[in-house]
């Protein structure tokens, strides 16, 4: 995560999006071909062009020291009246469990390249206070001392491979490459890593109670290295990452070093990070597993979080669907050293970043408050990587909780889901299915009246695992609901069910106050033949889960 919100990060430039015609052409976004008279829309699914298996790991999540995340989100101590499961928060345990969530990235962002591992290990009580990356940022300045400014680091290596194991998750270790050295790297591995009795750094995690080895495979060689992680220029940064990879030993683990990749649609970080990776040898590319990308849709118009118009809602919802440009952008860059696409992209942070005011409390730097209009785009984003599970290994939503597009908001005791959270419990039945090519024939959204150019009528994603069809749909639309006539080619639905989320107000969202103000609900779908219609409710998330005959 970046310090600040700056217009590379952010925003795309209108000229590289190339518009509505762009859309028409996607499958999985609307196409302005016109639809049959017995619907307004038409999605075609295509079992006989299939696109790549989907991922768990396109559902990751990403947890830094910041504000309200690690703690009093994450870690509230073995001693806290909250309920908890050594010292993790039982709440954010039994939910997280829910969305079957396969990766967590882990200590930033930012935080990450000013981190010491070695201060997070050992006897809690020994363990030094730290000066947070994040005390300089004018949210906290003024804010009183406490673990948000000045980290105990009560939170380490330990812990954090505990609270993935008790949610089912890889841990996803950050490494810092901007002030430390390439030997803390590979000593960092080698404490997760190294069978206990081995070295003096496995007998360390044993004696904190971890005598099996972590086995941690994805490891991020520093984070945002063009900003935060150091200022370098691309040729810098790729001597860096060939420093900081060579001959790490993997104590059986095979490792999967993420690359600190570019913001947005900056293909010039990838090019040349590319060129001169591999200048003088090629094979140099196999210690890239994935590129990571960033990409934050920014908040723009009248407010913040839950405080904005209805042309908000259609400006930030198309700058949600740029990321498929954007994959496609880097994609092609990429291609220029990596023809044959050896290496896959790994968009480690994505989220809403919406202006303050949303927070549950105020140290909580970059807090906010998830409405319906979050969850759209959630759904928007999560059905782009289903669509290209070909390219893409690995997603990471920011962040996980207390923070940007949080699926949960914690304070004290006090704990709820955001409308994020039940697209992600939705979206789950996707995790191993098979993306199938998906053409959406659908008027797009008209122009005007703050209504962004090409923004889909309806956009979704397939995925098959034997005769069981998953289909996911979103109407973007903030008052109108669409109608469509969905075909499996080749094959006939036998029989299916629908979950939906909406609400009737596009602000709506959830308070530990009413915790289920937003919650999806499961609707009749009426079923048999060659297609059927649906009906799909205006600013709403769908799944349709089908079995075919």
């Amino acid at each position: 995560m970046a310090r600040q919100l700056i217009p590379r990060r952010t925003f795309v430039k209108d000229a590289v999006m190339g518009g509505a015609a762009l859309w028409a052409a996607r499958p999985g976004l609307a196409s302005l071909r016109s639809a049959p008279a017995a619907a307004e829309a038409r999605i075609e699914i295509l079992p006989d062009e299939p696109i790549g298996v989907i991922s768990p790991d396109l559902y990751g999540h990403f947890t830094e020291h910041i504000g309200g995340v690690v703690y009093d989100g994450i870690w509230v101590g073995e001693n806290s009246p909250v309920p908890n499961i050594g010292g993790i928060r039982k709440a954010l345990v039994d939910h997280m469990r829910r969305i079957k969530p396969s990766v967590v990235r882990w200590p930033g962002g930012c935080f990450a390249d000013s981190y010491n591992w070695r201060d997070g290990i050992g006897p809690r009580d020994k363990r030094p206070r730290r000066t947070n990356f994040w005390v300089v940022d004018n949210g906290l300045r003024n804010a009183p001392d406490g673990p948000q400014k000045y980290d105990p680091n009560a939170f380490g290596t330990n812990e954090f491979v505990r609270f993935c194991r008790l949610i089912g998750a890889q841990p996803y270790l950050a490494a810092n490459l901007r002030s430390a050295s390439s030997r803390d790297f590979y000593e960092w591995v080698e404490y997760c890593n190294a069978p206990a009795g081995r070295t003096t750094l496995s007998d360390q995690r044993a004696a904190a109670g971890d005598t099996d080895p972590f086995g941690v495979r994805f490891w991020g060689v520093g984070n945002e290295s063009w900003g935060c992680g150091g200022n370098f220029t691309p040729e810098e940064y790729a001597t860096e990452f060939r420093r900081f990879t060579a001959w790490v030993p993997d104590y059986g683990v095979p490792l999967a070093f993420i690359g600190s990749g570019p913001s947005g649609d900056d293909v010039d970080w990838t090019k040349k990070f590319f060129a001169h990776l591999t200048e003088r040898d090629k094979g140099l590319l196999g210690l890239l597993y994935g590129w990571g990308m960033h990409y934050y849709c920014g908040t723009s118009g009248k407010g913040q979080a839950i405080d904005f118009t209805e042309d908000d809602w259609y400006a930030l919802l198309a700058k949600a669907v740029r990321m498929e440009p954007l994959i496609l952008m880097q994609w092609a860059a990429m291609a220029e050293t990596d023809p044959k696409h050896r290496v896959r992209l790994a968009v480690d942070e994505w989220g809403a970043w919406h202006r303050a005011g949303t927070e549950v409390d105020p140290t909580y730097l970059f807090g906010q408050t998830s409405t319906m209009r979050d969850a759209l785009i959630a759904g928007l984003t999560l059905d782009i990587f289903n669509r290209h599970a070909d390219k893409v290994a690995m997603a990471n939503v920011a962040q996980l909780i207390n923070n940007l597009h949080s699926l949960f908001l914690a304070r004290e005791d006090k704990f709820t889901t955001t409308p994020n959270f039940h697209v992600f419990e939705m979206y789950a039945a996707h995790h191993g299915g098979q993306s199938l090519r998906t053409v959406f024939s659908v008027p797009a959204i008209a122009q005007g009246q703050g209504r962004e150019a090409g923004l889909p009528g309806l956009a979704g994603s397939a995925s098959l695992r034997g005769k069981d069809l998953v289909l996911t749909v979103v109407n973007p639309h903030a008052k109108e609901a669409r109608e469509a006539e969905i075909a499996v080619r080749g094959a006939s639905v036998k029989s299916g069910r629908v979950r939906v989320l909406r609400s009737d107000d596009i602000h709506a969202h959830n308070t530990f106050e009413a915790p289920h103000a937003v919650e999806p609900a499961d609707g009749a779908l009426k079923t048999g033949g060659a297609s059927l219609v649906h009906r799909f409710p205006a600013a709403s998330v769908t799944r349709l889960e089908l079995t075919l005959s």
